[in-house]
Order: structure tokens, then C-alpha cells, then sequence
């Protein structure tokens, strides 16, 4: 139960990690509001969520959207009564350099991984304070600590989305609102799949890994219950 007592928006949440925070955040006491555009599948993990005894709610989240945005805290905060932590996990991979990618491959992620991190983090900001705090986890990636030959534009989204949090803690940390960056690696999701389509580029991807196998998205989900459970107050930015 170390989130219990806790509200958690968690964008992305219907598979993949999104899910798998879902289901630990849940497990470990929280209350989760699950957002997503996958409303079926997202839909029946929540039904999944509150039959093993969790307290979980759906909202459909186009996280480019303002307005779902809008309904999403909202709804976090007329069934909860409050808003303590926010979980940017919507994300998508996209493969292409520089001259092989044309503008509407760029304004897609950048608008999903870039501009949806934005708007969720400037609406959520004001219940956070009112809740006297709060904690702001942006799921980043490898590619956003160095460059990839291969995705130019998902390098960049997620390299923005790290400095943004830097900001972000060092402008929120006197309202007592914190704001982390995760970077996963090589984990073993839908997205995964997409990185690598064959079991070469798999075997690759695993003998270059330091411990010698895929990233689960329960890697993720533990580091992500530790940033928004009070064991992390003094770590932010």
C-alpha cells in the first residue's frame, strides 16, 4: 500500500506499460484514472483493475486534445476528491531519418510525445497545489539521453520531454509538485515490436543489454510507483 491514499492519472494505459502501471499502482493503493484511445481494451482492464479489488476509472484521452485533457482531471477530481500524481506513459515510435521523414510523421509524435506532456502538465498544476502537492512522472526513453541513427524525430520528443521536466520541477518544487523523467530502454511491448520486427534485430537489441535480456514493462512500473509514492520526496527534476 505505498500509494495509498493517492489519485493517479495515467495517460497511455490501456497496454504495454501504461497497463502495468495501472495494475501496480492499483495494487499498491492508489486510485487510478486510466486514459486512453484504446476505450475497449482500456475499458476492460479498469473492469479488471476493480474485480481483483483495485478502484479504477476510464476516460477516453486523446492526450493532443485540450478538451479530453479538461474531462480527464475533472473527472479525477469529482470521483476522487483530489489529484496527487499524473503519469505521462502515452507515447508512440516512429522509424525514419531526417530526409525520410516528412511533416505529418513529425507533427504526429511531437504533438502525442512532446505537446500532450504539456497540456496534461499545465492542467493538472492547479490541483496539485490545491491537493498541498504532488508528483509528475514523464515516461521519456534512452532516446532522449542520446542519439539513434534510425528515429531522429522520437529522439528529440523525448529529449524535450526530459529538459521539460527540469524546468518543471525547478518552476513547481516550492508548491511541492515534483517532476521526473523515466528512460526506459529495450522493453519487451507493442512498441517493442515495432523497434525490432525480426527475431535478428531482437537478438541484437538483447546481446548489446547489460543484463542480458529485455526490459518488462514491470521495470518500468516499479520506478514509476517509487516516484509517485512519498519515498521519493526529496527526488525531483
Amino acid at each position: 500500500m505505498r500509494l495509498e491514499g493517492k489519485v493517479a492519472i495515467i495517460t497511455g494505459g490501456s497496454k504495454g506499460q501504461g497497463a502495468a502501471e495501472a495494475r501496480m499502482f492499483a495494487r499498491e493503493g492508489a486510485k487510478v484514472v486510466l486514459g486512453d484511445v484504446l476505450d475497449d481494451i482500456g475499458s476492460r482492464l479498469v473492469a479488471e483493475i476493480v474485480e481483483a479489488g483495485g478502484d479504477a476509472t476510464y476516460v477516453h484521452l486523446d492526450v493532443t486534445n485540450e478538451n479530453d485533457w479538461r474531462h480527464a482531471v475533472a473527472t479525477a477530481v469529482d470521483t476522487y476528491k483530489t489529484l496527487n500524481v499524473l503519469v505521462h506513459n502515452a507515447g508512440i515510435w516512429r522509424r525514419g531519418d531526417f530526409e525520410d521523414t516528412s511533416m505529418d510523421l513529425y507533427d504526429e509524435v511531437m504533438n502525442i510525445n512532446v505537446t500532450g506532456v504539456f497540456i496534461g502538465t499545465k492542467l493538472t498544476i492547479p490541483e496539485m497545489r490545491k491537493a498541498g502537492g504532488g508528483s509528475i512522472i514523464i515516461i521519456s526513453s534512452t532516446g532522449g539521453l542520446v542519439g539513434y541513427s534510425d528515429n531522429a524525430v522520437y529522439s528529440g520528443s523525448k529529449g524535450a520531454v526530459r529538459l521539460f521536466a527540469k524546468s518543471a520541477a525547478i518552476q513547481y518544487g516550492n508548491d511541492g509538485i515534483r517532476v521526473n523523467s523515466l528512460h526506459p530502454g529495450a522493453i519487451d511491448t507493442d512498441m517493442g515490436d515495432q523497434v525490432w520486427p525480426d527475431s535478428k534485430s531482437r537478438a541484437k537489441t538483447i546481446n548489446n543489454s547489460l543484463v542480458g535480456r529485455l526490459g518488462i514493462p514491470d521495470d518500468i512500473a516499479y520506478g514509476a510507483v517509487y516516484l509517485a509514492s512519498d519515498e521519493s520526496s526529496f527526488v525531483t527534476g
